[in-house]
């Protein structure tokens, strides 16, 4: 019998109890807001209910885009933009888009990133190399962000998501679906109940994760589904993540988008490239936020996001929202099947290319 070190303990207990830390965050985030944000001199309670609806929405959008592995702006600046006016009766400024979304999609992907580590569904260490090697594209692209035309950049990244989307209707992702892992190798069965699967201490259920000598992954997630992969295909990934890199600075989503693409045509199981597609999501987001928010100064004439005209009545809705559908989004993703996901993706693109295209052209 092992012993586990303390390490692994703790480990094991924070993703346990991860829940409790990924609720905290938006609980403490929303005093803070309440007790300290500057807000009008006549902020009541009206004030902090105007837009109570905007959780239902949000936690609907987190959960999609979490589900499906893509950045949370993806679908929330097209709402923001289209239906929130209808709904409000007013329009929000460009500089209030970028705050909103970047606010909302930093807590909505740390929850959920934290919520697929727990499953058992991130390959770690492909994400660290994803990451590493999106991050000079992140920044170029937002400093980009601060002089390039709109329309532009909406007509360029419309194009790139039509793109995606005929790929992902392309790609065959009929590879190792849960239980296949070892199919062909009489050694390692496919229940994940054999004692020869990887079974870690500091991981819950029987999740767990083994590379063999010949690059080959075998991965056991909580639920005991294995999976069985490799971690070639750097050279295609590293494409489509660095100009995915670039939108995503440039506007807070794009890595996502086309980042899946590639580890799906590179044979990484659709829920563990889902998975591993949310650290670099959550990460990069980070990072753009960081720039959007001190980089003006680097670019003459540019601006910076003014913290103190935030809407915090808004986001003290769609924080906790994102933070919820974060954490609903494994469940969704285990239980569909993987036909689902690749229709329901590859149509959500084109409907946000639709939506970009029709802003670069001023048609809304």
């Amino acid at each position: 019998m092992t012993t586990s070190s303390p390490s692994s303990r703790l480990q094991k207990g924070f993703l346990k109890y991860q829940h409790v830390f990924v609720f905290l965050a938006p609980l403490l985030f929303v005093v803070g807001v309440y007790t300290a944000a500057p807000t009008p001199a006549d902020a009541g309670t009206g004030y902090w209910f105007e837009y109570w609806w905007l959780c239902i929405a949000f936690v609907t959008g987190a959960t999609i885009v979490n589900t499906v592995g893509i950045s949370g702006s993806a679908l929330f600046v097209p709402f923001l933009i289209f239906i929130f006016p209808v709904l409000a009766g007013e329009t929000l400024t460009p500089e209030t888009l970028v705050k909103v979304g970047l606010i909302s999609e930093s807590f909505g992907l740390s929850s959920s990133a934290l919520a697929f580590i727990q499953y058992g569904l991130v390959d770690r260490r492909l994400a660290l190399s994803l990451v590493l090697g999106s991050v000079p594209f992140v920044v170029a692209g937002a400093l980009l962000s601060f002089v390039i035309p709109e329309p532009v950049f909406h007509a360029l990244l419309g194009i790139a998501l039509l793109a995606a989307s005929y790929l992902l209707f392309k790609a065959d992702l009929g590879h190792e679906e849960p239980g296949e892992a070892g199919n062909n190798d009489p050694e390692v069965s496919a229940d994940g109940g054999d004692a020869t699967l990887p079974d870690d201490d500091n991981k819950l259920g029987p999740a767990g994760v083994e590379t063999a000598d010949n690059g080959t992954v075998t991965r056991v997630d909580r639920d005991g589904n294995d999976y069985g992969y490799t971690r070639g295909g750097y050279l295609e990934r590293f494409a489509n993540y660095s100009i995915g890199g670039v939108f995503q600075g440039l506007a807070g989503f794009g890595v996502g988008e086309l980042g899946i693409i590639s580890m799906l045509r590179t044979d990484v199981p659709v829920r563990v490239a889902i998975g591993t597609n949310h650290i670099v999501v959550a990460l990069t987001a980070v990072l753009a936020s960081l720039v959007h928010v001190f980089g003006g100064g680097l670019v003459p004439g540019a601006h910076s996001i003014d913290l103190a005209s935030t809407p915090w009545n808004m986001v003290v809705w769609t924080v906790p929202a994102t933070v919820t559908g974060g954490q609903i989004a494994p469940y969704v993703s285990t239980a569909l099947d993987t036909g689902t996901i690749k229709k329901f993706v590859g149509g959500l693109f084109a409907v946000i290319a639709a939506a970009l295209f029709l802003m670069a052209t001023g048609g809304v």
